[in-house]
């Protein structure tokens, strides 16, 4: 395999930043970074692409930055797809294998999934990614793996992950104009929650918020299975634009107040620090005390809260999270976020950072890049699974069965 072969590119094209990251595989499987390209995004907003010229010049400044320093060209990638037009739902559906028992095959098991994967979608939906959850044979639940076992009648209960077409395509679109092929899309959460969540935490139940700039991607497990994913229309850039309105102060200078100062629980905030912010326009600058940048942040954050709770009652996992909370992506940064979370949701909370990737530097752990390294973990596993996998939908069904 040359060293061109061994490279994944993961692409993650948020609201806020557009991020090529360059893996390698070594023959054991490992994967060890080797490059990161980010750029200003433009052109995005809220996860969709609203003006295709200036989204493909961000990726193209990405992807560029990240060939300059592996030193060869980028020709694909597997991409990320986010924002409110995702949706996940559950189902189940079934076979029977014969007129009597007998040993449950690998085509049983993708005919089980294709049958459960058979719900009616709205014209514009396709489906993401089809997560098989557990099995039933023939009265018995909670099976893993139904591979080898005896049995007549077999169904399956999966999660389907949903995305609007033309959001996608559009998406597919930038990147190919970028000049980079599209290998694979994945969901950003649960590309985030391979860099971030610990088999502990997917077994016993948690809830991975990863927090952009423009959403806030949902992703709950339980019992080692996707059971819920949501995407909610609340990131950091409201943060932001709430401090910019009101403190009447330019956008730019608002991120940075927010990044250095602001805090989400009042208490947390250092209330004797003056702090000197621009006006709009010729205005004179203007002094504020760090106490009052709460009182505009803590709403919001309340907000945001609420509606993830919301959406976690919808799907049934309010209860069902006891290992907790994991904050991740740039606003999981803001000061105070983790208590006022923990206040909300009685719940343990940690900000995480990406793992997995052999030899990354310190920026590159950050928790903004946790979609960026998880879609390289996630390349790299499809890669090692599937070898050269077929395409379309029973392609990725072989790839997530092809190590039963």
């Amino acid at each position: 395999m040359t060293r061109k072969e061994r490279h994944i590119v993961a692409l993650d094209i948020g609201s806020t930043k557009t991020c090529a990251l360059v893996g390698e595989q070594a023959d054991d499987g490992t994967v060890k970074f080797a490059a990161l390209g980010a750029a200003e995004s433009k052109g995005w907003r809220k996860g969709q692409i609203v003006n295709l010229d200036l989204a493909v010049s961000s990726i193209r400044r990405a992807v560029e930055e990240a060939e300059a320093v592996v030193g060869l060209p980028i020709e694909s990638a597997v991409v990320g797809v986010a924002g409110a037009h995702v949706r996940g739902v559950n189902s189940r559906g079934g076979i029977t294998v014969g007129a009597k028992p007998r040993d449950i095959q690998r085509d049983d098991v993708r005919r089980a999934i294709e049958a459960a994967r058979g719900v009616m979608l709205p014209e514009d939906r396709e489906v993401l990614h089809v997560l098989p959850q557990e099995f039933f044979l023939d009265g018995q639940d909670n099976i893993r793996d139904a591979i080898g076992m005896l049995g007549q009648r077999l169904e399956a209960n999966v999660h389907i992950v949903t995305s609007s077409g033309s959001a996608t395509q559009n998406i597919v679109t930038a990147v190919n104009r970028a000049g980079v092929r599209v290998d694979d899309t994945a969901l950003e959460a649960l590309a985030s929650a391979e860099a971030c969540l610990t088999q502990d935490e997917r077994e016993l139940g948690a809830c991975l918020l990863d927090i952009g700039g423009g959403t806030t991607e949902l992703i709950a497990y339980s019992g080692g299975v996707v059971r819920h994913t949501a995407a909610i229309p609340v990131g950091g850039d409201h943060f932001t634009n709430d401090l910019a309105v009101g403190l009447r102060t330019p956008i730019p200078e608002a991120e940075k107040i927010k990044r250095a100062y602001a805090s989400a629980v009042r208490e947390l905030a250092q209330q004797d620090l003056a702090i000197e912010i621009a006006s709009v326009g010729d205005r004179p600058p203007r002094t504020i005390f760090a106490r009052s940048l709460a009182d505009i942040v803590e709403p919001r954050g309340h907000e945001l809260l609420m509606l993830i709770r919301d959406e976690l009652r919808r799907g049934g996992m309010e209860s069902q999270i006891p290992a907790g909370v994991i904050l991740t992506g740039g606003g999981a940064q803001l000061r105070g976020l983790p208590e006022l979370t923990e206040r909300v949701f009685n719940l343990p909370v940690r900000v995480a950072s990406p793992r997995g990737l052999a030899e990354m530097s310190e920026d590159v752990s950050r928790p903004e890049y946790s979609t960026a390294v998880g879609l390289a973990l996630y390349g790299a596993r499809t890669r090692r699974l599937a070898g050269a996998r077929p395409a379309g939908f029973m392609g990725k069904l072989k790839s997530m069965f092809a190590g039963a």
